[in-house]
């Protein structure tokens, strides 16, 4: 047993390592949409851009989950990494709405997390949560909805070619 560990519930160090694994599972999933809209049938390289940021941005959740889990004195236990569910898509409205919905999944767990580690009296770990992640979700939530509402708004065609050109 670690000797850092001190007030770690086993039900917390199992959470994180769930966590962990949802994290790995969303990069896997950004990843496989960077890749799809960089193909060059599909040519939308800002959107490609993006999703190739978020697939990074997963990662770095990941690691400081698995950071926090060693500073907590927790065994950091990995589970395999489902490939995608989906890696092709009829448009980018159909993959920003699937990159949303992963948000709020990502989001459901964290909150599920976060009870748990309320339920073990364990406030640095809430602390934790709250000052990494769950502000976070709630900004990439919105973001996202704001780009679907764009996609809407442009359609198909010269649309989708134009919120690509202008998409940061």
């Amino acid at each position: 047993m670690s000797l850092a560990r001190q007030l770690f519930h086993d039900e917390c160090e199992a959470g994180i390592n769930a966590q962990i694994g949802m994290e790995l599972g969303a990069m896997y999933a950004y990843m496989a949409m960077a890749t799809y809209f960089d193909r060059d049938d599909v040519a939308l390289p800002n959107i490609a851009s993006f999703f190739k940021s978020s697939c990074a941005e997963e990662k770095e959740h990941a690691e400081k989950l698995i950071e926090y889990q060693n500073k907590r004195g927790g065994r950091v236990a990995f589970s395999p990494i489902a490939a995608p569910a989906k890696t092709e898509f009829a448009s980018p409205l159909e993959a920003f709405e699937a990159a949303l919905q992963l948000e709020k999944d990502v989001n459901a767990s964290l909150l599920k997390l976060h009870a748990t580690s309320d339920k073990h009296n364990d406030y640095q770990m809430s602390d934790f949560l709250e000052g990494e992640y769950l502000k976070e979700q709630v900004e990439a939530n919105k973001e996202l909805a704001g780009y679907i509402t764009q996609l809407k708004r442009v359609g198909d065609g010269l649309g989708i070619y134009h919120f690509d050109k202008t998409f940061k």
